[in-house]
């Protein structure tokens, strides 16, 4: 068990660790045309690919984007308790209770974790999540501009929509494109994790305590509305499990990103994202044993 572990976290970490110490070491990293490599074109290329050619069946893929927007929903109803329990605004607490780092760790995590096929839940779960951070996440974090609009004019979204039609009508795409699609997603997994590394070390942290006390409550919580959303929809279990998962993820990247454009306490929410990523490397091996226990 603890060699399987191994094999799941290890190229996790590695590949943080890249690109946290390549920048610790004094080297650039082009961290704006990176990201809008990754996002205009590897992440659409990847969700192409996973659920273009998923096996998954219809009544599973729906139930897990269901799911998904249930926890969701629970998380965004109980949120201004929780604001309220932390001592801090409802506006500034909400985006990092909501939305976790379902893309950058989640989706190396799963593939690594549950293989291609719980990969392709994954994909749906970072899909669903995508849709919601990039519209309520946006208009929660009062960032200007219209979030439809940017919804729209998002290649991911597109992509998204495309691969769930081919997916829900069992279409397959031609063999070059599968294999184009395939070749340009295998960077995405990679820089993904090299930006969360280069994101971390450049993350300033103020105040350990408060980071460590939100993860001790927003991980357990949110794990188990997973388990128990999940179970009352009757998710199989591969995608119960990955479902747990990435709600466990630690707080996604995004959210500082948001909260430092709106200034809404940016050093607190960058203080979150770090300490919930490095705790990730400590519960995520437990969890997945506990999952890895429960299947069997």
């Amino acid at each position: 068990m603890l060699m399987e572990l191994l094999a799941v976290m290890a190229p996790v970490l590695c590949g943080a660790a890249i690109g946290f110490f390549w920048v610790r070491l004094g080297h650039d990293y082009p961290m704006a045309f990176v990201t809008k490599l990754v996002l205009y074109i590897g992440t659409p290329a990847l969700i192409l690919n996973a659920l273009g050619s998923a096996e998954i069946d219809n009544t599973s893929f729906l139930r897990t984007g269901l799911a998904t927007l249930a926890v969701m929903g629970l998380l965004l109803a109980l949120s201004w308790p929780f604001a309220r329990l932390i001592g801090k605004p409802w506006k500034v607490a909400v985006a990092p209770l909501l939305f976790s780092n379902v893309g950058n760790m989640g989706l190396p995590v799963s593939l690594y974790a549950f293989g291609e096929a719980g990969f392709a839940y994954a994909i749906t779960i970072m899909v669903t999540m995508s849709l919601l951070q990039f519209s309520l996440g946006a208009w929660l974090a009062s960032t200007g501009g219209n979030p439809l609009r940017s919804i729209t004019r998002s290649p991911t979204i597109w992509a998204s929509i495309v691969a769930t039609v081919m997916l829900l009508s069992d279409v397959h795409m031609p063999r070059f494109i599968g294999n184009s699609l395939e070749l340009i997603s295998g960077f995405t997994v990679p820089l993904m994790l090299i930006t969360l590394g280069v994101s971390l070390a450049n993350i300033r942290v103020r105040n350990l305590a408060a980071g460590v006390g939100f993860s001790l409550l927003r991980i357990p919580f949110a794990a188990a509305s997973a388990w128990a959303i999940g179970s009352l929809i009757g998710l199989p279990p591969l995608a119960l499990n990955v479902l747990i998962m990435q709600m466990a993820m630690p707080v996604a990247v995004y959210n500082y990103m948001f909260a430092q454009k709106a200034g809404r306490e940016p050093e607190y929410v960058a203080t979150l994202v770090f300490c919930s990523t490095l705790a990730a490397f400590i519960y995520l091996p437990a969890l997945l044993a506990t999952l890895g226990a429960m299947a069997n």
